[in-house]
């Protein structure tokens, strides 16, 4: 798929507040959170729980969830290897506008293609994008199947099932890797919060 937009007959315009003073308002510093891992993994609760943290904490914070996207803005989009990287294109694209606005925003999604998320990364400056590789294991994701859906993929009634029938490629250097086998969902969100902390992304 091209760069450029289909249509010729747009034009970019700027806007009069910059990014620098809309953090400056907010107290934060605009970011993009992006969770990866297998469905099951855990990646949309610790997102939610990071989400509630941080809004307890007075840091202006959303989370976007990726089953949600697909009930609207990507609803026309199935899970063909195509399909999951213009997935990902749009929300990545949705994501830098909130992390420009001063939001910190969190991503939820299996995004299993290494490429897809490293150019989710390019749209953001340095260190304004935090890769957290929910790594909990296959064998755990399938013995906890929330949605069935590891059962149905072993069926045969979905194809396509990462992990299953379709691939996952695991980030090589994320800023964060997260293994959920073990630990409260707290104590995940808290290792989140910690590094945003430590980037100087939100106050301490």
């Amino acid at each position: 798929m091209s760069d450029e937009p289909k249509s010729k007959n747009i034009t970019w315009h700027g806007a009069e507040v910059s990014t620098e003073e809309r953090e400056a308002a907010l107290g934060q510093k605009g970011c993009v959170i992006w969770f990866t891992g297998l469905s099951g993994s855990g990646k949309s609760t610790i997102t939610r729980r990071v989400e509630q943290k941080l809004l307890n904490g007075g840091v202006h914070a959303y989370c976007l969830d990726g089953d949600n996207v697909r009930h609207n803005l990507n609803k026309d989009l199935g899970f063909s290897p195509a399909d999951r990287t213009e997935n990902i294109r749009r929300i990545a694209a949705v994501a830098q506008l909130f992390a420009d606005s001063g939001m910190v925003t969190c991503t939820a999604f299996i995004s299993p293609y290494r490429q897809d998320r490293n150019a989710a990364r390019e749209l953001l400056a340095d260190g304004r994008f935090v890769e957290v590789h929910v790594s909990t294991s296959l064998e755990e994701c399938e013995r906890r199947d929330p949605k069935g859906l590891y059962k149905k993929a072993r069926s045969g009634e979905i194809p396509s099932f990462t992990g299953v029938s379709a691939p996952y490629e695991a980030p090589e250097s994320p800023e964060l890797v997260i293994d959920t086998e073990g630990r409260t969902i707290d104590e995940c969100a808290d290792q989140v919060v910690a590094h945003l902390r430590s980037a100087g992304l939100i106050g301490g």
